[in-house]
Parts: C-alpha cells; structure tokens; sequence
C-alpha cells in the first residue's frame, strides 16, 4: 500500500500549482469544505490520512511540503469569528498511519487565523465578508510582518496598536475603558469650503443633465453651500438643506438632487440609509450620490470605527470600495446607478432616460460630410436640407415620420426624405455617410454588449428614436443582442484583443499594453471600446485621467492622470488606477509626492492627428530620435533616467525643441553631431524601405 502513496515531489508540485487553499514555503493549507475542488491526487492522499473519525471534524487539512505528513486543524468558530483560535491538531504520518494530536485549549497564547477567504473558494457563503475585512486590515497596515501576529497575545498587541476591535467582522474604535461609551462624531467638521462646483455636480453639468432656465437643484447636506451658490450663479434655481449649516431650510423636491458625499459622514448605519432614502424622495429626475472610495484610506484615517474610519479632526469617514457603492445604491433604492467616475454615481428616476444616457457616454463623434461640389440646385436647398444632413449624422439613418421638424417643408419639396437626400448624394460623398451609418451601428453595437453586464433594456422601455435606430441599423432588437453577445464572447480571448492592440495605427505599444489618450480611445476597434467600457461602466474613471492603458496578457485596464499634458513635452504620471476585470479588484497609485515618477514620451503616437498640437508632438518626436534620446526606453522609462538622458547628450528642452547646452564640451557636441547626421540617414533609409514595402 506504501508504493501506491504518490512521491513527495508529486505532492509539492500539486501543491504549489492549486488554485485552492493557501500556499506558504513549508505547507498549503485548505479548509475542508474546498477539498473536493483539488486536484484528484490531492483527494486521494489526504482521504487515506483520515486514521480516525476526528478528522471528519477538522476545520483546515495542512498538506506538507517537505515531509509526508497531513495535519488537522481544528478552530472555533471559523464563521463566526473574524481571526479564530486554534483548538487542536492532529497530524498524520501518510507512510505509517501513525498520528499525534496536540491541545491548545488550555494554552493563553494559541495559535490563531488571518485572511479566511484564502482557504475557502469563492462560492463559500461567507467569502465576500471575509474577503472585504482582509482588504480593510491591508490597507491598514494590520497583516503586516505577518510572523509577528501569529498567536493571540500577538495580534492583541497589534491591535492594542493601531487601537482596533472586532465587533463581527467589522472593524470598530473602542474609546476609553468603557465598551458601552458611545462616541460623538462631528460630522458637521467634514465639511468643505468651496470655490468651485465639486466634482459631481460638475461632471452633471457636463454630462447636459442641466437645462438652462427649466432644470431645479437641491443639495442634500449641502454643508457651507458651495454648490448650492455655484449652480444659483450659472442661472438655476438651487436650493440645499444641512442638518448642521442649515437646518432651517425646506427639503423641496428638485429635478437633480445632490447627496455628495455625505453617505460616508453619517456613522449610524440605518442614519446613512434613510439619507440616501430620502434624497431618492426629493429627487424628480437625476440622484447624484458620491462616497469616498477604498483605494488609498491609509494616508486620510487613523483608526477605524463601525465600518469606517476616525479621522484626526474627529469626523466618521465610511470608504467604500467602487463596486461596494454600486451595490449599495441599487440595493437600498431598488435602481441601476450608473458609475461616473470614481466613487460618483448618477440614478435616474425615468428607466428610458437613464438607458439614453448610457448611450451618450459611448457615442463616438461624427462631423457632417463636406460639400465638395456646388450645384445650383443644391444652393437653393441648402438651408432646408441642413437638417436632413445633421439628423443623418447625428443616428446614422434617414428620419421617420415625426423626427425631424421640417419634414412636411422638405416632402412639399422632394416627396420624402430617400429623395431629398439624392440630393445630398450628388454633392458629397456617399462613402462618408456610409461610414457614418458604420460609426453609429458600432456605437449601438458597443451599447448593448456593455448593458449585458446591468441587464439589459427591453424594448418597451427603449425610447422610439432608438427603437427606429435599432430598427434601421441592425433590422430588430433580436439581432442586435445577437451580435452584442458574439462580441462580448470574444473579450475572453487576449490573444484577439493583443493582436488588434498591434495593429492598429493609433497609441503607443508596449510590450504588454497599448497606451493611448483618452480622445482618441473612439477611434478604437469596437472590440477594444468595449475592453475598457467594461472597465469605465462599471467603475467609472479615475478622475482627471487622460490616457488609458489596455493590458493584453491580463485581463487589465488602466488610467492614467499626467497633468499638463498639452503644454509639457513630457509629463510626470501624478496618479494612476489598475481595475483587474476577472477580480474586479481596483489597485490606485499617488506619485505626487514621488521624486522619481514615470514620464511620459513620443506623445504623437498617443493622439490622432486632429488632435490640437499634433505636429508639435510628431517634430519633437522626430528630433529626439535623431538626437538618440529614445534609443533606450527603459532608462527614460522615470524622471531622473530621463534628466541624465538629456544631460550625457548635452541637451536641453524649451518650448518642444531641443537645443544643445551652452556649458557643453565643444569637442563632445561634434560628436552627438555626427551621430545625429548618421542617424538621420539611416532613419530616411528605413523609412524609404517602409513605404517601400506599402506600395
């Protein structure tokens, strides 16, 4: 029986490659109930290690790494308790069957657990909570030097530390000696003096949800009013309510309501509820609702109360995760919030309405074809063919009875809209309008493969305009889902999605991303809109970011903020965010304070030639080319690497132009000359045998 117990190097290399359990140098831990989704070899071997009907009780198995040896490990209330103890062991000899048990009852220092959820799979019923508490104490700092609080009295003195509980699985502030003492937040504190809109209301107000002399705003803890002032003063009618700054006023129902971030203030869980209840109330059309967001908490509390954090001036901040919030929305108001940007969400009270706008955010822009040849008879219909034209390219169809408001002015005239717009045929190009009408099929197309994810609309609660879209561009709802679905199957393969990311004419690859501004990202295969929309639908962008990054050997998407990006040549990153689409985990970086950030070159390749500057960005490009600067891209790849760059080439930068330095060393600059005039041929040489090879 011994020969059939497979080798110990079957063991570890089964062990080291499980996608179930916890692996760690000496050992891979697993609770029981993940035992049937090991690999079978592993099935089998801890199956004729149970030498008695004790293990069939046993919370984790232990497979060791270096010697044939399986342990049982029993802990109380692993559900229960957030970092269980551990009550017992019994380990197994798999050779002999011999076993020993060791007793940690009576002991006042135990051995105890962290991170829960990596011993369970992902279908444990209570993954998600052990999971979100993890992620609390990480960014904490409490897991950190992890030998160091392996045993109960350790990881009391970690806690006594940063001065943190357990209540459940939630993280709370005990103050003073007293557990029944409550704790009086100033909530009033958090509060922010504002000279501008804040950045909800701003984004509303660029997204068109405004509309002159008709919209209605109401701030909902609208603390000193900031943006109840700066909406008053661009001509709406704007009014707020604060529990502390103005509780005299009058919650009166508005068009838009604003809740800004005031959810993450109120530390009494049901308080926080009916905030955002009531908010719903007031609101006729639009809820702005925005909360702070779990990806850099550690810098902004110091302690953490209920499910939030303490900070120094004494306010409760709640910091949510992106996907969290989401949840929380539609959970409590029964609604599909829409992610704007990070942390910020808009809930439309008219279904119709809200799928309308989900629309826009995805519509790629479209300029009405040039008319290239005058004709008499086009002169003398211009004016009241212009609206054909613009409704053409604004749904990428000809109009149906009651779209357009001219349309009894142009039947008189041409007997219906197919004439009228032969018209416009014989005087533009007719292959500009078809590829408007491909524009606006991709745009819908993109659409309905990004609203699978929040249930997708059904046709009644489309409006008619998008029905008639639906109708023309794709024959019928059924089809178009058709199609959405085929191409949202191809997302799994990165294979495609790396192919197309090399082959396309626009951003800059790298080795295992494209990077590309944010403008240009319409201009993307429809495949690859839809790439990162998963990313932005879901979580919104990072705010302010301007380029994108789209990874192809993982499933990732990236945004990037480089400030000054039109007027510095080379900007540093200030800050980026990282949404893994298979975890929907959402990783944030902050280089502001970085002495040595990444920078950002070749510019040119980022944009698409309308871009404002391009020619500036493509000459500077070429120059430092020919001056080898770029010869080394990982060496430029950060500030400094790139100041020395500059400095060993006797070069400076003012205005996109490079200049040679005035301290330089003459006989060093003949040098750089010579190699910038052999550069330049051998650059004119290869791109000769470029096009060379397109022709």
């Amino acid at each position: 029986m011994t020969d059939s117990i497979p080798s110990l190097d079957i063991i570890l290399n089964r062990c080291q490659t499980s996608s179930v359990g916890k692996l760690l140098p000496n050992a891979l831990y697993v609770h029981t109930c993940a035992l049937a989704s090991l690999d079978p070899i592993l099935q089998d071997y801890e199956r004729r290690s149970r030498v008695t009907q004790t293990t069939q009780q046993a919370t984790l198995v232990k497979f060791s790494l270096d010697k044939p040896k399986i342990s049982y490990l029993f802990y109380a209330n692993f559900d229960q308790d957030p970092h269980p103890i551990l009550l017992f062991s019994l380990v197994v000899d798999v050779k002999t069957l011999e076993y020993s048990e060791r007793h940690y009852q009576a002991s006042d220092n135990p051995p105890l657990l962290h991170r829960k959820e990596t011993f369970i799979t992902p279908d444990y019923p209570l993954y998600s909570e052990f999971d979100h508490l993890t992620r609390l104490e990480v960014k904490l700092g409490l897991l950190e030097q992890s030998r160091m609080i392996g045993t109960r009295k350790e990881w009391e003195q970690r806690l006594k530390q940063f001065n943190i509980a357990f209540v459940g699985h939630y993280l709370v502030c005990p103050i003073g000696d007293s557990s029944e003492r409550s704790i009086t937040i100033d909530r009033h504190k958090a509060a922010i003096v504002r000279k501008s809109l804040s950045r909800p209301v701003r984004l509303a107000l660029e997204s068109g949800l405004f509309i002159p002399e008709v919209t209605t705003f109401f701030d909902y803890g609208c603390g000193f009013g900031g943006d109840i002032e700066q909406i008053s003063q661009q001509g709406y009618q704007s009014l707020g309510w604060d529990p502390y700054y103005c509780p005299n006023s009058s919650c009166i129902p508005a068009d838009i309501v604003n809740l800004g971030y005031v959810i993450n203030v109120i530390e009494d869980q049901q308080e926080r509820r009916e905030a955002l209840i009531k908010a719903w109330e007031l609101t006729q059309k639009v809820l702005i609702v925005s909360a702070q967001v779990l990806i850099n908490d550690s810098n902004h509390g110091i302690v953490v109360y209920g499910d939030g954090i303490i900070t120094r001036r004494n306010t409760f901040q709640k910091y949510y995760e992106q996907e969290e919030l989401k949840v929380y929305i539609d959970q409590v108001l029964n609604v599909d919030s829409i992610p704007i940007a990070l942390g910020i969400y808009f809930v439309f009270r008219d279904a119709t309405q809200a799928e309308t706008f989900k629309l826009s955010r995805f519509r790629s822009r479209a300029t009405t074809p040039r008319v290239n040849l005058l004709l008499k008879r086009f002169d003398d219909y211009e004016k009241l063919l212009t609206p054909l034209m613009n409704f053409f390219t604004e749904r990428g169809r000809l109009p149906v009875l009651g779209e357009l408001e001219n349309e009894l002015e142009i039947k008189a005239e041409f007997g219906g809209f197919k004439r009228a717009f032969q018209v416009i045929l014989q005087v533009t190009h007719p292959e500009d309008w078809e590829a408007i009408t491909e524009k606006r099929r991709q745009d819908l197309l993109l659409n309905f493969a990004l609203s699978k994810f929040s249930g997708r609309p059904q046709p009644k609660s489309l409006n008619l305009t998008l029905r008639e879209d639906i109708k023309a561009l794709f024959g019928g709802y059924q089809q178009l889902c058709m199609m959405a679905d085929l191409m949202l199957s191809s997302l799994r393969d990165l294979e495609k999605i790396e192919a197309l990311c090399k082959t396309i004419s626009v951003g800059k690859k790298l080795k295992n991303s494209l990077i590309i501004h944010l403008s240009a990202v319409e201009t993307l295969p429809t495949l690859l809109r839809l790439y990162e929309g998963c990313a932005s639908r879901t979580f919104g962008r990072l705010n302010e970011a301007n380029v994108i990054k789209l990874s192809f050997h993982q499933a990732k998407i990236s945004y990037l903020y480089y400030p000054d990006f039109e007027l510095n040549p080379h900007p540093t990153l200030q800050n980026s965010m990282e949404i893994d689409l298979r975890s929907l985990q959402v990783r944030y970086r902050d280089y502001y304070d970085d002495e040595n950030p990444p920078i950002l070159h070749e510019k040119d390749r980022l944009v698409t030639p309308d871009y404002p500057n391009y020619e500036k960005f493509v000459k500077l490009t070429q120059q430092e080319r020919e001056w080898g600067l770029l010869d080394n891209f990982k060496a430029i790849s950060h500030l400094k690497g790139w100041i020395n760059c500059l400095d060993s080439h006797c070069a400076i930068l003012k205005n996109y132009k490079l200049y040679w330095r005035k301290d330089a060393d003459p006989y060093k600059v003949r040098v750089l000359r010579s190699q910038i005039s052999q550069r330049k041929r051998k650059l004119t040489k290869d791109n000769h045998v470029q096009q060379e090879n397109l022709d």
